[in-house]
């Protein structure tokens, strides 16, 4: 059993109810058996009111409620036919309150689809939203440039690339997550993490005097800088809980599946994209006066082996990597129209203050030590990027001046497109030595101590690794921070490459292979470039407005001829988003961070010469305390290095975590029932796992005797995609594909709890919407696809004994019924047994305890245990297999001296 446990939001399904003096948001959890209710005021014309009585409701509450709404809200009483209570919409979150000239607005998320799965937690990309005016039209004071406001607000498309999660912290990597939820339980213990209230932190075995067994859930602070919709949340996070507040990220979220001879390991790719100093390609170069840097995109692989979901009992690896635009003052002007418009530097540095603040940032987050990989050219005839190079390298030498030198900033500098233009150097080969130098210094995350299969398969380089060692795994130290100019086509190529390298010693360090080292043109490799040019594509888009224009292939010199028209195109596309449309796309970001806020004492957001002044702020005032130029880190940050600042048990961190004691059968850490829904019926086709991209079905030869480990390397045409055999136009479609690399399935589109005659309405159209989304009938119009799987693959019926397709007969439907009988009935048998009356116990369900195990349930289990005998053989048999044989006792000499003369004499 856990000791501690991330929190579950128990506002997943929303419904908004509509008066003519009120909204009311009723949020529920997943199972509908906690509802909370929000209203919000609609007679103020421009302020916010909202009122969360921090009550739980359960249904009959909440019934009884609505009802007395219902009739009070009626125009007569007694008259039935105008109800002045109406259901405006459904919803699955909110991303927050916006306000323009007029009154207030509330974004809603109505649609999402699922994009991964970490430990049971599953992340959601938003799929469409709905933004509603709060005041009514009685009260509603119009101006007549509000509608402009809101068309450009809306510019930013929430259904491109945003994504949340109900239970896990995507502002934060896994490794900080998972080591917070062990370090925080010892500090729980000591009282030392800061309860949220006497209402959460209440526990009802307490007055009881009765032994429980006692989770602490934890919750703790975003990371601000990643957070897209904080300043849309920033007017209501001091008044209502918490569970309303749903954070969302910009950036990336990929997963696939990677079969190791049916043992299935999930590799899952999130990047974060900062939302500070946020915008277009040639509109945000450099950095701004406080360390931030545009185009700055943390990238996470996460490595886990599925066949356990528990963060505790499973198997976890993530890897870091950071890329940014040179942290220096420098712009392009691009009213030249110009391709390459000349870089120019703004301001001089000769202190460098502003990349002192922007890898003091790094260091708190990542620890030492930091590696800079500088891509941009060195050898040019006329100056462009070696502008960059030039004022970049003084200036880490300036601050390695006065850090301790096992904390200094490590600087490689190397011309990647020289590289790629000599027929006589491989641009990959050098890549791979520098990732293999970089992922020894840093190391990587993994949860889990070395296993016994590295003593018996040792590697000289396993032995050399860094990091920081813990009793239980390893922790990442410092980062590798990769850029070139547009830290788009030559980074994502450098990033997949270090990616790689780091990918082999994750599977190395979960025993999934005998060598840290993996090779091209394999089915797992092929499924991670496929990934990361995923990837970089969506990255690409969202800054520089196309697609990459170099891809792997193009730097592996195996690209086919037709990628040169694509990449011809590729850049056409580029130029003309950068010439006309990305003024307008800055706009929409100003205005949705809220770095541009309407005013009517203000000029409007279209007539403001420039946005220099709106990212940098500190230059309109007087600093009071100007910082040092020596001791440029933030304090008490070398005191825990090489480990990060933000990871380490100080003050300021216990103050981001807030702790309630919690019964171990509590729903809101309950990520058994969150994750597998037992109280719902689902069809296998349309669930995540299956639809998700496979490696034994994507890329895997479909011929038999083939060798069907993920690591042989195969040639072309053996691929499982060319067997396949998509035409050109199909490969195309793939190919624009940016919002994931696993094949999407069927939106969930939220059903409201509280309204049962259009449920039916909503799951047809939802299995409708399935049909025509599910990427594996994708395969079905190929009929020559579909014969070849056919041949190779056994019938269901031959598998499962019965048909799929068809529907469950009665006698299946009454024991699938007994069967969710149990599961709602299994927590009160293991919790009312001590606390409820006997005649409260007749409808429940009275199980007898078969396991001969003293703790034996769906949370924890309890083996028995081993006597020293027959431990001592185990061990004897473990040292004989090293070669290790011990001397043969006198009584075993003389059994076996008698056992030859019977047998040979």
């Amino acid at each position: 059993m856990p000791l501690s446990a991330a929190v579950i939001s128990d506002v997943q399904k929303l419904v908004l109810y509509e008066t003519r003096a009120r909204y009311f948001l009723v949020g529920s959890n997943q199972a509908q058996t906690k509802h909370r209710v929000l209203k919000i005021d609609r007679t103020e014309p421009k302020d916010l009111v909202i009122i969360d009585d921090k009550h739980v409701y359960n249904q009959q509450e909440l019934r009884e409620l609505l009802g007395r709404l219902e009739l009070g809200n009626r125009t007569k009483i007694g008259q039935k036919g105008s109800s002045g209570l109406s259901r405006a919409v459904s919803a699955c979150g909110i991303v927050g309150f916006v306000r323009f000239l007029e009154g207030y607005y509330v974004v809603l998320i109505t649609k999402k689809r699922k994009m991964a799965d970490i430990g049971g937690h599953s992340i959601y990309k938003i799929e469409d939203t709905n933004m509603i005016y709060i005041p009514n039209d009685s009260v509603r004071i119009t101006h007549p440039d509000e509608a402009r406001y809101v068309r450009i607000f809306q510019n930013v498309d929430l259904s491109s690339n945003f994504y949340f999660s109900y239970s896990y912290d995507l502002s934060h990597s896994l490794q900080y997550n998972l080591t917070l939820l062990k370090t925080m339980y010892e500090l729980s213990r000591t009282e030392e993490v800061q309860p949220a209230s006497r209402q959460d932190s209440f526990d009802i075995f307490e007055d009881e005097g009765l032994p429980t067994q006692v989770v602490h859930g934890i919750r703790n602070e975003p990371y601000a800088k990643y957070i897209w919709n904080g300043k849309l949340l920033e007017k209501i996070k001091d008044s209502v809980h918490p569970n309303w507040l749903l954070h969302i990220i910009h950036g990336f979220c990929g997963q696939s599946k990677l079969l190791i001879y049916g043992r299935p390991v999930y590799v899952t790719l999130i990047a974060r994209r900062s939302s500070r100093f946020a915008g277009t390609r040639f509109l945000k170069r450099g950095a701004n006066c406080e360390g931030d840097v545009a185009n700055e995109v943390e990238t996470e692989q996460i490595v886990h082996d599925a066949s356990v979901m528990s963060f505790t009992a499973g198997s976890y690896s993530s890897y870091v990597q950071v890329r940014g635009s040179v942290p220096l003052y420098w712009s392009q002007d691009i009213s030249t129209m110009m391709p390459k418009p000349p870089i120019r530097l703004d301001q001089a540095d000769p202190y460098a203050t502003v990349a002192a603040l922007h890898f003091d940032q790094m260091l708190k987050r990542f620890g030492s030590p930091i590696i800079i990989l500088n891509l941009v050219k060195k050898r040019e005839k006329r100056k462009h990027e070696k502008i960059l190079s030039e004022e970049l390298y003084p200036a880490v030498i300036n601050l390695n001046q006065f850090l301790p030198p096992e904390h200094c900033i490590d600087y490689i500098a190397w011309d990647m497109a020289r590289y790629t233009k000599s027929k006589l150097c491989n641009v990959l080969d050098r890549l791979g030595l520098i990732a293999e130098n970089v992922v020894r210094r840093t190391g990587f995350f993994v949860n889990r101590a070395d296993l016994h299969c590295h003593t018996l398969r040792p590697d000289e380089r396993w032995g050399d690794l860094g990091g920081f060692l813990t009793a239980c795994g390893r922790m990442q130290t410092g980062v590798l921070r990769t850029n070139c100019v547009d830290c788009l086509d030559r980074t994502n190529t450098a990033q997949f490459m270090v990616g790689k390298c780091a990918l082999a010693y994750q599977l190395y360090a979960l025993g999934m292979v005998d060598k840290p080292r993996l090779q091209f043109d394999t089915d797992c490799v092929r499924l991670f470039e496929e990934l990361y040019e995923d990837h970089g594509d969506t990255l690409s888009l969202q800054y520089g407005g196309s697609q990459l224009v170099h891809r792997v292939k193009t730097y592996r010199k195996i690209a086919p001829w037709t990628q040169h028209s694509k990449d011809i195109m590729q850049t056409l596309s580029r130029y003309y988003s950068n010439a006309f449309s990305d003024a307008d796309r800055q706009d929409a970001i100003n205005l949705f961070l809220q770095v541009f806020q309407p005013s009517e004492s203000c000029p409007h957001l279209w007539e403001l010469p420039t946005d220099f002044y709106l990212h940098q702020k500190n230059t309109m005032l007087l600093p009071h305390e100007r910082r040092s130029y020596t001791f440029w880190w933030s304090e008490d940050l070398l005191k825990y290095l090489p480990l990060p600042y933000d990871e380490a048990p100080c003050e300021e961190n216990k103050r981001r975590v807030r702790g309630r004691r919690l019964n171990h059968y509590d729903e809101s850490i309950d990520i058994y029932s969150e994750f597998f829904r037992p109280y719902e019926l689902s069809c296998f086709d349309d669930s995540y796992c299956v639809a998700m991209t496979n490696s034994a079905r994507e890329f895997m030869p479909k011929t038999v005797g083939v060798d069907p480990s993920p690591f042989t390397v195969r040639k072309p045409e053996e691929t499982g995609k060319s067997v396949l055999g998509k035409s050109s136009r199909e490969e195309a479609m793939l190919q624009r594909k940016t919002a994931a690399s696993a094949p999407p399935p069927h939106s969930e589109e939220v059903v409201s709890s509280s309204s049962e005659d259009d449920s039916e309405e909503e799951r047809e159209d939802e299995g409708a919407a399935s049909q025509r989304s599910t990427p594996i009938k994708l395969a079905e119009v190929m009929e020559s696809a579909r014969v070849q799987e056919d041949g190779v693959r056994l019938a269901t019926r031959e598998i499962y004994g019965l048909c799929l397709c068809e529907s469950p007969g009665e006698d299946d439907i009454q024991i699938y019924q007994k069967f969710a009988h149990l599961g709602q009935n299994q927590h009160k048998v293991e919790w009312m047994g001590q606390v409820a009356e006997p005649e409260q116990r007749e409808s429940v369900i009275n199980l007898m305890p078969v396991s001969h195990f003293s703790q034996d349930s769906i949370y924890a289990v309890q083996p028995p245990s081993v006597d020293k005998a027959s431990r001592e053989v185990f061990e004897r048999h473990i040292q004989t297999g090293r070669g290790l044989v011990g001397a043969l006792h006198r009584g075993d000499v003389l059994m076996y001296r008698e056992y030859i003369k019977n047998r040979y004499m």
